[in-house]
């Protein structure tokens, strides 16, 4: 599914790739999003051709950008929207039920649980739900920074094999 959707994200902004920092800027754009974060961002960076140590640094800033702004903001976020009405209200409340339905390794775990899920480039995992989880369950958000940032490492490393090395081998 990242696949696709890198693929999706590289003919939209397909004609900026065409000047020298086109291919990062795309890179950083889609490992901003929530779901394809850092891993399609290094997805998009091997269909590109782009180096590897400049594409993992952006896909890394760009991953790690978001970070701080959801742990620090996105509960008061949450409860704003829960008052504006009773769509946002429902679609919150849908996000954070699929959040803590999946906090059990965090709260066992604790802050390794959070470099874990972070880390490991399953759906639904990653910085964005990492992140709301450790929130929604008022980890300290200092360590919670620290760790999630830690899992964006270790998936970029994981993925920087799988979308140069594998997805890199069957594409050439």
């Amino acid at each position: 599914m990242a696949e696709k959707l890198a693929k999706f994200f590289i003919g939209i902004f397909g004609s900026i790739s065409s000047v020298w920092w086109g291919k990062y800027l795309v890179m950083f754009i889609i490992s901003l999003f929530p779901i394809l974060e850092l891993r399609g961002g290094l997805i998009a960076a091997a269909l590109m051709d782009a180096p590897i140590i400049p594409s993992f640094i952006v896909c890394f800033i760009g991953n790690i950008l978001p970070i701080p702004f959801i742990l620090w903001f996105i509960t008061s976020i949450f409860d704003h929207l829960k008052k504006r009405g009773k769509k946002l209200g429902k679609l919150v409340t849908k996000l954070e039920e699929k959040a803590t339905s999946k906090k059990e390794q965090i709260e066992r775990l604790k802050y390794l649980g959070l470099i874990l899920f972070v880390g490991i480039p399953l759906p639904g995992t990653g910085a964005w739900t990492g992140c709301l989880i450790a929130a929604l369950l008022g980890m300290d958000k200092k360590k919670s920074c620290l760790a999630a940032i830690g899992g964006v490492i270790m998936a970029g490393l994981i993925m920087l094999v799988v979308s140069y090395g594998i997805l890199g081998g069957i594409l050439k």
